[in-house]
């Protein structure tokens, strides 16, 4: 197997997942694995890497990354938060050469099958180079993403081993009051696609001071659908209820609770925002949360490399997780 090879079949692999959009069964079988994997939220996410796998992205993330000759077992802890949010550590494994041992989450595990069944079918080459094992006693190597807890745990039980482990982040965006309607549509997206629940969703805005939530509101409304999803809505309530029984000042618009907080980390149905006079201020708050930030959104000539809102989801392929290089991890393996 070469690395000229593997690029070949993930080119094919986005094919497939174009091709997936419109498998009924696959999606209705994975939503009923995981109520959160809604069809619509799983079709973005196949739309997502049916437009990344392509053959110029590929070769300008991979040109400057080497291909093993001498392979280790990677164990790969996969969380289950959003659909198939392992898939690029697992693409990383393969494309440097070494073998993933796959722990797969027990909230998606239809999905990640269905990719390693499609990369085998397009490339029965792959049959050594991953499996999914209960446990990962034989890893010489490990990534894994978790909780600040599990954290703890992987980092005591793989001590032994080279590892890169993943803990709790959260987004923030700053609003400086002269976005359009289009931008606060597209910042609705990166607050909300996947109920919010991926560690690059918005969970906290910086709004100057005086800001007139009511543009903000309407270009959410959109998302309104969300008050349908019965999960969704009961963190909704739970937390309007306890709100109000706190009589803690908010804004509410029938799915969304809006709350001054200085705390990155919102509850699920809420967003939490704090007002700024001095751009100073932002700066140094994100200088204080630097290891729990995974993204800033914004307008980058007020907020340093701020992503461009919309593309919260879409990362680069060579865009990683907490600013750790995975594939460079695995090359010095």
């Amino acid at each position: 197997m070469t690395k000229a090879k593997l690029i070949e079949t993930l080119i094919l692999l986005g094919n497939e997942f174009e091709n997936a959009k419109r498998n009924e069964a696959l999606i209705n079988k994975a939503f009923s694995e995981n109520q959160w994997f809604t069809p619509d939220f799983q079709i973005e996410m196949f739309n997502y890497w049916s437009t990344h796998l392509q053959r110029e992205n590929l070769n300008k993330w991979l040109e400057n990354y080497s291909f093993t000759n001498h392979p280790k077992n990677v164990g790969l802890i996969l969380a289950g938060n959003i659909p198939l949010v392992g898939l690029h550590d697992l693409i990383c494994i393969l494309v440097s050469g070494h073998i993933a041992q796959i722990k797969p989450s027990s909230e998606d595990v239809t999905l990640i099958k269905w990719v390693t069944d499609t990369l085998l079918n397009l490339n029965p080459q792959l049959i050594h180079s991953f499996e999914y094992v209960e446990r990962l006693n034989s890893c010489e190597a490990l990534i894994a993403t978790g909780s600040n807890n599990t954290a703890r745990y992987f980092e005591y039980y793989f001590s032994s081993v080279p590892r890169l482990i993943r803990k709790n982040r959260n987004s923030l965006a700053v609003i400086t009051g002269n976005e359009t309607e289009e931008q606060l549509k597209e910042l609705a997206r990166d607050i909300f696609l996947y109920f919010g629940l991926g560690c690059r969703n918005i969970s906290k805005l910086w709004i100057p001071k005086n800001y007139d939530f009511n543009k903000f509101f309407e270009a959410i409304e959109s998302f309104n659908f969300l008050k349908n999803h019965n999960k969704y809505f009961n963190n909704y309530t739970y937390h309007k209820a306890i709100l109000l029984m706190n009589l803690a000042p908010h804004l509410d618009n029938g799915f969304l609770l809006v709350k001054e907080d200085d705390r990155l980390s919102s509850p699920l149905g809420c967003l939490f925002y704090s007002i700024y006079t001095e751009r100073f201020e932002i700066i140094d708050y994100i200088d204080n949360h630097k290891e729990s930030i995974q993204i800033v959104l914004g307008h980058n000539d007020f907020i340093h490399e701020a992503i461009q809102f919309g593309h919260s989801q879409w990362p680069e392929l060579d865009s990683y997780a907490d600013d750790t290089d995975t594939l460079q991890f695995l090359n010095e393996l």
